[in-house]
């Protein structure tokens, strides 16, 4: 019986791929993984933004408006004390600019939409401010009052804006800021006309009786009580 043998094949066998090269199942592999990231990274980021963008109203806490105004005066009762003005100021404005004041303000709270381009309220926010004026302070009060003042908001923390002492003819400016700029407290002195104001605006809140429909921001109808020196026993 004759012998049988195996068929030999006779294709060359392939030649090793130089070092450091890829095949192509891997390159193709490695682009497809680079197209998914192309396409996952933008996705991710958008999601990202829009989380930051958001978290700002919703980070807006509840507080009646009653709570926010309080806040605001006695931001201002507490400057007002550090000064040592020695005057009661009623409630009211009789001539703005003039005549001393004690007065609330109420706004709106906005949210610069999702490229921080747009101008739109946030409903049911709102931010609460106090301002006041004195006449007829001197500066042996003004100047001594507001270097003391600086100094006492900078120890509390407070960062400093801005601060000029403006001589005997441009007017005297303190300015300061804390939480990022949501609350803040201004205070400037003319010396040409002996007048003296001071501003406190406290963080935006959610009014929780605010419903659909309502006009204007909340707190709009509050009224401080009398501004005064402290009580000292």
């Amino acid at each position: 019986m004759p012998e049988e043998t195996v068929p030999t094949d006779t294709t060359p066998a392939p030649a090793p791929a130089p070092a450091g090269s890829r095949s192509p199942s891997s390159v193709f592999g490695t682009l497809g993984c680079g197209c998914a990231a192309l396409v996952v990274v933008p996705v991710l980021a958008l999601v990202a933004l829009l989380a930051w963008v958001f978290s700002g109203s919703a980070d807006i806490p509840r507080a009646a408006p009653e709570e926010m105004a309080d806040r605001a005066f006695q931001r201002s009762q507490e400057a007002y004390d550090v000064m040592g003005f020695d005057r009661t100021v009623k409630p009211g404005v009789e001539d703005i600019g003039v005549s001393t004041e004690n007065t609330l303000g109420s706004d709106y709270c906005y949210d610069g939409g999702l490229l921080g381009l747009e101008d739109k309220t946030v409903d049911g926010a709102y931010r609460m401010s106090h301002r006041w004026a004195l006449d007829h302070v001197p500066a042996s009060r003004a100047v001594s009052g507001l270097r003391r003042l600086h100094r006492q908001l900078k120890d509390e923390g407070w960062e400093v804006t801005s601060y000029r002492e403006g001589g005997k003819s441009r007017s005297w400016d303190l300015y300061v800021q804390r939480d990022d700029g949501a609350e803040r407290m201004s205070f400037t002195w003319y010396p040409d006309r002996a007048y003296f104001t001071g501003g406190a605006s406290v963080p935006c809140a959610h009014d929780p009786a605010w419903r659909n429909g309502d006009i204007g921001p909340a707190g709009d109808d509050q009224r401080p009580p009398a501004l005064g020196p402290a009580q000292r026993t």
